[in-house]
């Protein structure tokens, strides 16, 4: 008598995922530290970290793109704009050729994103830019 074969020994067709247009890179401080990756492992639920991944990872997927996902908010500055449980969280990134690089993530609070934020992810973009 022949052996039927497990469901789980049946060849399964398997798709690439799409080619990233973009890598990611965290911003790392002189002392080594990763600020974005810091407040995302420390700071934040899960669930949340797991939208804004896949926000992110829609952005490497899809640049350039432009709202809702994505803002421009200064020179050489874009944010990626997330939602979770109502909470709005953004990422501030800026381009290095085909890389984005993670600056400054943080839970919105108020309408407009904060001048202390974006001078923050300024600071960091400049000391990129020195440091490459």
């Amino acid at each position: 008598m022949a052996r039927k074969r497990p469901e789980t020994d049946r060849p399964t067709a398997h798709t690439e995922p799409p080619a990233l247009r973009l890598a990611c890179i965290f911003y790392r401080t002189d002392s080594g530290n990763e600020p974005v990756r810091d407040w995302l492992k420390e700071a934040l639920p899960a669930a949340a970290r797991k939208t804004i991944g896949a926000d992110i990872k829609t952005v490497q997927a899809t640049w350039p793109i432009d709202r809702p996902l994505i803002d421009h908010l200064a020179a050489g500055l874009w944010e990626v704009r997330s939602t979770h449980d109502k909470i709005e969280y953004r990422i501030i990134f800026m381009l290095d050729g085909n890389a984005m690089i993670l600056l400054h993530g943080f839970a919105k609070n108020s309408a407009k994103t904060k001048k202390t934020d974006i001078d923050l992810a300024t600071k960091r973009k400049a000391s990129w830019e020195r440091t490459k």
